[in-house]
C-alpha cells in the first residue's frame, strides 16, 4: 500500500479529452478520497473542461492544462496505443508518482519495463495482491478484460484443455474518439461487421494471462470481434469442451469470484443495459451436450477501461476497492 502526500490521493490526468480520459473524469470528480490535481490536454489546454465534456457543466471548474505537474501521487495516461511510451520517454515522471497506463503499451512481460518503471497486469480478479504493492499499473484492454473474466476460473484448475470459441460484440466506443470511416454514424447504424477476426491485439495477454494460471495452456483461442451499433458495452459468447457439470462449472465460477466485488455470476439470462455506465462484468455459465457455454459482459469504457484504472488506483492506495465506482446501469 503506497503512503498518500495528503489525506486524498492527488491525481493527474493525461489525455483528458477522449473517452477514457472524460469516463476517468466523470468517476474522480465524485470519488470521496481524490483530488485532481491537473487533466492536460495538449489541443484544449486553457479551455474549461466542461466545454469538451459538454455533460460536466455544473459538476466542475475544471480547466485543461498545458503543463505537467510531479505533486501527485498517481498519474493516469489516458492515451493512445504507442503514445505511453513516448510520454515516458519524453517526461521525466519521479519513481515517486504511480503510473496507471491504460494503452497496450506496457501490457505483456516483454515489454513491461521502461527505463527503470516495471508495470503489473492490472486486472484485480487475477492479479489482486500484486496490485496493492506495484510501482506501476498496465491496465488491461477492453475485449481482454471481457475474454479473461470469461476464462481464468477455467485456466485456474487447470480445465482448459481444448480450443476455445469466442464471438464478441463492441460498442462504437471502443474505436476511440477519432472519426475513422467505421466509427461515422451513418456507417455504424443499423450496421454489423467483423474486424481483426483470429487476429486480434488482446489475444497476446489474454494468453498470458492464461499460461499465468495453466502452464503450457497453448490451444487455439478462435476469436470474432464484431464491431456493434450501438455506443457501449461488450457482450461476449465463449464456449469449449468440458466435461464440467452444469453446476459444477458454475460453483467454480462463482468461487472464483467470491470476494471480487465487481464479477457476478448466474446462470440466469444477462443483458448489456444490466452493465452500462457501471464496473460490473456478469458471467452466465451454461453446459450445452459436452460444451461450457459462457457468457461475458461489461462496459468498454469502465470495467474494459476508465473503472478498472480506478479499481487499481484504489488497490494501490489501500481505499475500498468499489470507493467512487458504485456506479448505476442505465436499466431501461
Amino acid at each position: 500500500m503506497t503512503e498518500l502526500k495528503s489525506n486524498k490521493v492527488r491525481v493527474g490526468i493525461v489525455g483528458g479529452a477522449g473517452y477514457t480520459g472524460g469516463e476517468m473524469l466523470r468517476i474522480l470528480i465524485n470519488h470521496p478520497n481524490v483530488e485532481i490535481a491537473f487533466v492536460h490536454s495538449n489541443s484544449n489546454a486553457g479551455n474549461y473542461v466542461y466545454e469538451v465534456h459538454t455533460d460536466l457543466f455544473g459538476d466542475t471548474d475544471l480547466k485543461f492544462a498545458a503543463e505537467l505537474s510531479i505533486d501527485i501521487d498517481v498519474l493516469f495516461l489516458c492515451v493512445g496505443h504507442g503514445d505511453a511510451k513516448k510520454f515516458l520517454e519524453a517526461n521525466a515522471i519521479p519513481n515517486s508518482v504511480k503510473i496507471i497506463d491504460l494503452s497496450q503499451d506496457f501490457r505483456l512481460d516483454q515489454n513491461s519495463t521502461l527505463n527503470g518503471k516495471n508495470f503489473v497486469y492490472g486486472l484485480p480478479e487475477l492479479n489482486r495482491e500484486a496490485i496493492k504493492t506495484a510501482a506501476n499499473i498496465a491496465n488491461p484492454g477492453c475485449f481482454a478484460t471481457c475474454l479473461q473474466l470469461g476464462l481464468l476460473p477455467l485456466a485456474s484448475k487447470g480445465l482448459l484443455n481444448n480450443e476455445v470459441h469466442v464471438t464478441a460484440t463492441t460498442g462504437s466506443t471502443g474505436a476511440g474518439q477519432s472519426l475513422s470511416p467505421t466509427s461515422h454514424f451513418t456507417w455504424r447504424n443499423d450496421n454489423l461487421s467483423v474486424y481483426k477476426a483470429f487476429s486480434h491485439q488482446h489475444l497476446n495477454e489474454i494468453g498470458q494471462s492464461l499460461r499465468q494460471l495453466q502452464a503450457g495452456f497453448d490451444k487455439a483461442i478462435n476469436f470474432i470481434p464484431y464491431r456493434g451499433d450501438f455506443t457501449r458495452g461488450i457482450i461476449a459468447s465463449i464456449y469449449t469442451e468440458s466435461d464440467l457439470s452444469e453446476e459444477e462449472a458454475l460453483a467454480l465460477y462463482q468461487s472464483y469470484y467470491d470476494g471480487h466485488p465487481f464479477t457476478h455470476v448466474t446462470n440466469r439470462s444477462i443483458d448489456l443495459k444490466q452493465i452500462v455506465n457501471t464496473n460490473k462484468c456478469f458471467i452466465q455459465v451454461k453446459k450445452h451436450d459436452n460444451k461450457i457455454f459462457i457468457i461475458s459482459i461489461m462496459d468498454n469504457l469502465l470495467k474494459g477501461a476508465s473503472g478498472q484504472a480506478v479499481q487499481n488506483m484504489n488497490l494501490l492506495f489501500g481505499l475500498d476497492e468499489r470507493a467512487g465506482l458504485r456506479l448505476k446501469a442505465i436499466g431501461f
